[in-house]
């Protein structure tokens, strides 16, 4: 799958330089699709087409059914290209298929299905007493506009949990995914084009870490979003917090599991060997430590060695496979860096 274009204020725009992104793919180097890196002058294109639809263009001031036809429009449309969209993640960062028909599309559209209903139910004003007897009236208004950044594992799960709260509430985005995952961001764009959502509300526009920088010190950008590593987090929100900005950060995590003495260790198992392995291990949420008490220790731990040594390794896109490859050389570096560090500190 290919791009020429980026989706910018409305639209489909030629990009202002020649630069492109290459997707290979995670399982034998083949070459996926092609899409546009956007430029700082992409990213200040699509802050403008954004600027503009927040503040004269209604949609802050639309009504919540307003705002929400559009978003069950593309619900239709994701819904009748879920297969495509999973198999496009799949051959893009290598989450096995399997994985991929789970939760790097059921999970967006478990989100579009029920964001709307969210929407509708918020109190947008209350009155509550105050000190005078005419009381305060306190009203929710959107922030502005957005800057949303994400992650290459779980793309659209990512994406979606940015992009459609923000516009329910009646905030313009502008969307930079990662420079590993683009086609599936530009895929979506595509559905959100034949949606129908006005213009400048919604821009996608995939690239680089610097276009990333750019769009956080835009300085009309009111609010950013960021899912990644917890170092660029970091100055995501010195940057932000220079210029009193609202960001909302999604970083590295360590999640534990923690077995106790009457825990059903076969249940506990299988319910590791997914949990710790799922997307290959590369998401946020999978269990990377395991504390065990030491009555149980021994039976976990082989109960685990035997799970991982079953698990079929191999080519993403057949439905027998559990663990895929990693998404690109650099991350599978990291990782054999991270099993040398751990054998230096005396694991086994």
């Amino acid at each position: 799958m290919n791009f020429d274009q980026l989706f910018i204020g409305g639209e489909w725009r030629a990009p202002a330089t020649a630069n492109t992104l290459t997707v290979h793919s995670a399982h034998d180097g083949q070459v996926v699709g092609t899409a546009p890196a956007a430029s700082t002058q992409d990213i200040d294109a699509a802050v403008a087409a954004a600027r503009a639809a927040f503040d004269h263009g209604g949609w802050s001031g639309a009504s919540v059914a307003e705002r929400v036809a559009p978003v069950e429009r593309l619900t239709a449309l994701f819904t009748e290209r879920m297969d495509a969209m999973g198999e496009l993640i799949t051959s893009e960062n290598g989450s096995p298929i399997t994985f991929s028909k789970l939760g790097q599309v059921g999970g967006p559209l478990m989100m579009l299905l029920s964001a709307p209903a969210q929407a509708a139910a918020i109190e947008w004003e209350q009155a509550r007493p105050g000190t005078t007897s005419a009381g305060f009236i306190v009203r929710k208004e959107p922030v502005g506009v957005v800057g949303a950044i994400t992650a290459w594992n779980v793309p659209q799960l990512l994406i979606i949990a940015k992009i459609i709260p923000a516009l329910l509430v009646g905030c313009t985005v502008v969307l930079k995914p990662s420079p590993e995952t683009p086609l599936d961001a530009l895929f979506l764009a595509q559905m959100i084009d034949e949606a129908g959502f006005p213009p400048g509300v919604i821009s996608v526009v995939p690239g680089d870490g610097a276009a990333g920088e750019h769009l956080v010190g835009h300085p009309d950008i009111d609010k950013v979003t960021f899912t990644g590593s917890t170092a660029v987090g970091r100055r995501i929100a010195a940057r932000c917090g220079q210029d009193l900005r609202r960001v909302t950060l999604e970083l590295g995590g360590k999640s534990a599991a923690i077995v106790l003495d009457d825990a059903d260790i076969d249940k506990t198992v299988r319910g590791l060997r997914f949990s710790s392995f799922m997307n290959n291990g590369q998401a946020c949420a999978a269990q990377t430590r395991i504390v065990a008490t030491r009555s149980v220790y021994h039976d976990v731990l082989n109960g685990l060695l035997d799970a991982v040594e079953s698990m079929p390794v191999g080519d993403p896109n057949d439905e027998a496979t559990e663990i895929g490859p990693l998404v690109s050389n650099r991350q599978w570096e990291r990782v054999q860096g991270y099993i040398a560090l751990g054998q230096d500190e005396g694991a086994k």
